[in-house]
């Protein structure tokens, strides 16, 4: 490979991975939420989850760059108290894989969550354990298999985010050119097809491990805890 398909290479594998650990802490919050038996308001929050699986990615791409752009009401702040710019930058490519993978994993670690025995919670709050100790040293360990199976699968859909991602940072090389990106601009250039095949084969076998890697973690996780609800 090319020093160019490296670099390629590289910046995905940054943008992938900084899109599964910016929106990791916030999908283990919804899911909880999600999973507790009785929560008012749970059919709004998990369709408000879904809309970026059902929504055009363009669109996704368009209203990040209308809330996130450098004029926008959330990217104004971030540039003026920390500057962080998120449009045309590598960060807003990471935003954006974020958001399009945030149902994926929000809904591996609900399915978890789920799976774990309502009666061991019980147990450690009658033990004195309060709510967040509770969630941390029983809820999140036995939910563990789902938050590692869902966080490959949001990595890997990072990893090949292309609508919102071009819409909202562009196709800069060296910036934002991730691999589906690259993949695009090398086959509008003429003799650019053998590039475009070394980057697309990468990319099978990233996302074929990750997906297997993920289905046998969810496999352990359906039959190593009984549903109980």
């Amino acid at each position: 490979m090319t020093p160019q398909e490296l670099g390629i290479l590289a910046l995905s594998l940054k943008v992938a991975v900084a899109a599964t650990l910016l929106i990791l802490p916030f999908a283990v919050g919804v899911a909880w939420l999600l999973s507790r038996p009785g929560m008012p308001g749970k059919i709004v929050l998990d369709s408000l989850v879904n809309l970026p699986l059902v929504m055009p990615p363009v669109v996704t791409g368009y209203v990040l760059l209308v809330v996130f752009g450098r004029n926008g009401p959330v990217g104004r702040f971030f540039y003026e108290t920390f500057g962080l710019a998120f449009a045309f930058d590598w960060k807003g490519a990471a935003l954006a894989a974020g958001v399009v993978a945030f149902p994926l994993l929000v809904r591996s670690v609900r399915i978890s969550m789920e799976s774990v025995d309502p009666g061991l919670e019980k147990a450690a709050r009658t033990l004195g354990a309060g709510p967040l100790r509770t969630f941390f040293t029983v809820t999140l360990p036995l939910a563990a298999p789902g938050l590692a199976a869902g966080s490959l699968l949001a990595f890997v859909r990072g990893f090949g985010e292309f609508g919102a991602t071009i819409t909202f940072v562009g196709n800069i090389a060296g910036e934002t050119r991730t691999l589906p990106l690259a993949v695009y601009s090398f086959l509008q250039m003429p003799g650019g097809e053998d590039a475009a095949l070394r980057l697309v084969v990468f990319s099978l076998i990233v996302s074929v491990a990750a997906v297997a890697a993920s289905e046998y973690m969810v496999r352990r996780t359906r039959t190593a805890a009984p549903r109980w609800r």
